[in-house]
């Protein structure tokens, strides 16, 4: 069963919430939606490294807000409330220097005023890159 306020919206559909915003500038992907998760994959590149040409760990907690973020979004009726950021964690685990991350979000908490999202950021090998919570607040329009 679907936990999305519209069960059957796509990868394609969340594109346009990534228009202007910093997912667009450092080009995060939304590659796919489950019946519970969204997935997304976002390069490791002059956009996303730090001086010594790894994976920024504020690019790590901005593809984890993001895709949490977007995910709160799509539980709710976007026209009654807006989802924004109340707290995010992040354990940066092993570094990348190139290629993508690959993101993945799943709900620990769906809530009427509050959601916890557990967010898994991985290599192109599947090794473990980050590990995120985000709490985001919903908020009444």
């Amino acid at each position: 069963m679907s936990i999305w306020f519209n069960p059957n919206v796509t990868a394609e559909e969340i594109r346009p919430l990534g228009i202007n915003t910093m997912a667009e500038h450092i080009g995060i992907e939304f590659t796919e939606v489950g019946d519970n998760y969204l997935k997304a994959k976002m390069p490791v590149d002059h956009r996303t490294q730090q001086p010594y040409g790894v994976l920024h760990g504020g690019a790590s907690a901005t593809l984890a807000e993001t895709m949490g973020s977007i995910a709160s979004a799509l539980v709710v009726d976007q026209s009654q409330y807006n989802c924004v950021g109340l707290e995010i964690n992040a354990n940066h685990i092993r570094s990348v220097k190139e290629g993508y991350v690959y993101c993945t979000v799943l709900p620990l908490h769906i809530g009427r005023s509050t959601h916890v999202w557990d967010i898994k950021i991985y290599d192109q090998r599947e090794k473990l890159v980050c590990v995120s919570r985000l709490t985001v607040a919903i908020l009444k329009k």
